[in-house]
């Protein structure tokens, strides 16, 4: 008898259906997602913001610790879940993006290189002997299409967001959310809320408030990270993290 046959057993093998028309190790990775640090992107007028929860360990270098990256000076990305996984991803978005200049002469935009990075996530669901990518990115970037930010998924797909946040923080930030995002609010505006999303879903799971944030203006299109500094002046005049 087919060891697929037995009950339970379709999580054996990426390649396999269960009778209900489920994958169940593509599921596993997002449940892997969603037990990770909280990642948070979204579109203003001015640009793009991108936050991240910043977990550290007490014998851990603070700066070892990576979840916002540079793809190239225009696009950013958050990551959550496992971050081997996701350096082999950031490293192609990079040489996709650094390809398009030198075969274009132009930036890359940022769908493309959100359809790029989902197909190679897509293909390590269709392998037998290969997992999903146990990763997902929210990349967040200014092109000549305006402000983007695009959600991608462990089995591939991705869709373009006004705001998105992913981790296990993320039904206290879409909460937030939902009563304050506003499209046309201001660089500003959105790096503080930003901001205060991030420190209430780690006070609603009782944890310190560590966070990165990074921005990305429409007027300069290049990506900058925060100070700590920075981001303690936002907290305090928030009134969150206390």
């Amino acid at each position: 008898m087919s060891v697929f046959a037995a009950p339970g057993a379709y999580d054996r093998a990426i390649t396999v259906f269960s009778p209900d028309g489920r994958l169940f190790q593509v599921e596993y990775a997002m449940e892997l997602v969603n037990r990770g640090a909280t990642i948070l992107g979204m579109q203003c007028s001015e640009g793009v913001v991108l936050g991240a929860e910043e977990t550290v360990d007490p014998l851990e270098e603070a700066e070892y610790s990576w979840k916002l990256f540079k793809i190239d000076e225009h696009i950013g990305a958050a990551i959550v879940g496992l971050s081997s996984d996701a350096r082999i991803l950031i490293d192609q978005a990079r040489v996709y993006a650094q390809s398009n200049r030198l075969t274009y002469d132009e930036p890359i935009d940022v769908e493309v290189i959100s359809k790029r990075v989902c197909d190679i996530k897509q293909l390590y669901t269709q392998h037998a002997g290969v997992r999903p990518f146990g990763v997902s990115m929210i990349l967040a970037g200014v092109d000549k299409t305006g402000n983007r930010v695009f959600g991608t998924h462990p089995s591939g797909t991705y869709r373009g967001y006004k705001a998105r946040a992913e981790g296990a923080g993320r039904e206290t930030v879409f909460a937030i959310l939902k009563d304050e995002y506003k499209e046309d609010m201001n660089l500003e505006n959105a790096t503080k809320l930003t901001v205060k999303c991030l420190v209430k879903a780690l006070e609603a799971r009782q944890l310190p408030p560590r966070i990165k944030v990074a921005v990305i203006p429409s007027e300069t299109r290049k990506m900058e990270l925060l100070t700590d500094k920075k981001i303690e002046e936002y907290m305090k005049e928030l009134g969150v993290g206390k």
